[in-house]
């Protein structure tokens, strides 16, 4: 039975008394239900007893207030609304009873006690269309609403109330992608940064995990960092696929500007590029030549050339937005969609028409899967989604783990480079072929 909407399942490998087997969730409630044969229970039902009716009570609130025609009343009914709609947050979340492998059980409000937790989506909203003036803050001991419905906290809870060894484990799409969310079904995905990633650090305490291969990639992929051109104010420098343009926040894994920082403390990486992006990168080496190129970068005036290598068009039947006319693209042309980060989900971006900030990529095909992009702009994940999305070229860009397909790298390289000498004023060009 197919999803109504696009899901992520998961399924986890276990050993009991010698032997393995399977175990298969879904996030969230599936077609209408927490329960489906052949897949794991909830950790917590939803959908009947006290939360059910609670529910029902806060409902009736709703149409109360929307009836109304006294203020006075309908400011009295928001706040009970509001009252009865945090006590209930607060007893769910003392409802999951988190398990991890050592046996310890810990509920949601004492698992995120000292995690910052982003806003509601809603409140995002408000602020980005200017309902509310004050931009909202992320929270500090609360959890983010569905937190425990995800695969694979369902899967590992199952796994160590029955005394099963979880071996390893897998979360794909399955059914229509979500506009913004380009996700392609059949695909695998990591886990949720808000919600999973503070759970799974505590549910997974007690196994024995390989340690993570982006760490130990780092370090080789320095190797590979080569300087194309180099004077007494600025350097030209390859930048190889799988190595952090600067330090990622979670992960302690090496990084271009921490390694040009062990060189000289006055060198500064002047722009970025995706970690999984290659090619051409602008260092300056001392003020001067910093405040020379940042001007140049805020006035548009340096040009950079990226190449890509494009998947096949995305089939219609894996997307509700697909269709065949939408993957009939000019061989040049211009795309502007608006991006926003997803702060729900990082490293994710959306298009997001109603408060995303205007990127514009132009491009020009040269061969059927391969194509030169010229960035107007400079959004995270700008070239990727734009390419990715229908409302752009609707081809993932090869190897796009985020919103395509993985394969042995990304294939987006930033081929050229131009801009003008920070001291002399001569205009340079540089350009490093590699696919």
């Amino acid at each position: 039975m197919q999803p109504k909407e696009g899901k992520m399942f998961g399924v986890l490998v276990v050993e009991h008394q010698g032997q393995r087997y399977y175990l298969c969730a879904f996030s969230g409630i599936y077609n209408g239900s927490y329960h489906h044969e052949g897949f794991v229970p909830p950790i917590c039902d939803l959908q009947h007893g006290y939360f059910a009716e609670e529910e029902q009570r806060i409902v009736a609130l709703t149409h109360q207030i929307n009836t109304t025609t006294q203020e006075a009343e309908k400011t009295q009914l928001k706040a009970l609304r509001k009252e009865k709609s945090n006590a209930l947050q607060m007893w769910t979340f003392h409802q999951f009873r988190m398990r991890n492998a050592r046996q310890e059980t810990k509920d949601l409000i004492e698992i995120f006690a000292e995690v910052k937790s982003p806003f509601s989506e809603e409140e995002y909203i408000d602020y980005k269309e200017g309902r509310t003036a004050t931009k909202p803050q992320p929270k500090i001991g609360i959890p983010p609403g569905g937190t425990g419905e995800c695969c694979a906290p369902k899967l590992l809870q199952y796994a160590y109330l029955n005394r099963y060894k979880p071996l390893c484990m897998v979360e794909f799409w399955v059914g229509p992608s979500k506009l913004n969310e380009m996700r392609i079904e059949g695909n695998f995905y990591p886990s949720c940064q808000h919600k999973c990633y503070p759970l799974l650090n505590y549910m997974m305490q007690g196994l024995d995990v390989e340690e993570n291969p982006l760490l130990a990639r780092g370090k080789e992929k320095l190797k590979e960092v080569r300087f194309l051109y180099e004077d007494e104010d600025i350097l030209v420098v390859y930048k190889p696929s799988g190595l952090l343009s600067v330090p990622n926040r979670d992960l302690k894994e090496e990084s271009l500007s921490a390694y040009l920082l062990t060189l000289n403390p006055n060198y500064r990486l002047m722009h970025r590029l995706d970690m999984d992006t290659s090619g051409l990168m602008l260092v300056a080496k001392n003020i001067a030549a910093s405040k020379s190129l940042q001007d140049q970068f805020l006035r548009h005036e340096i040009k950079k050339k990226y190449v890509a290598i494009l998947d096949e068009p995305l089939k219609p039947q894996t997307s509700t937005f697909n269709s065949a006319e939408q993957n009939l693209k000019p061989q040049t042309g211009t795309i502007s969609l608006p991006l926003s980060r997803n702060p729900f989900d990082s490293p994710r971006q959306v298009v997001n028409h109603r408060v995303g900030k205007t990127a514009i990529t132009h491009y020009v095909f040269k061969g059927e899967n391969r194509v030169e992009l010229y960035p107007e702009t400079g959004r995270t994940h700008q070239l990727r989604i734009h390419c990715a999305h229908p409302e752009g070229l609707g081809r993932p860009i090869k190897g796009d783990i985020l919103y395509g397909t993985a394969s042995d790298r990304l294939y987006l390289h930033a081929e050229e480079i131009k801009f003008s000498h920070p001291r002399t004023g001569e205009w340079l060009t540089f350009t490093e072929p590699l696919f």
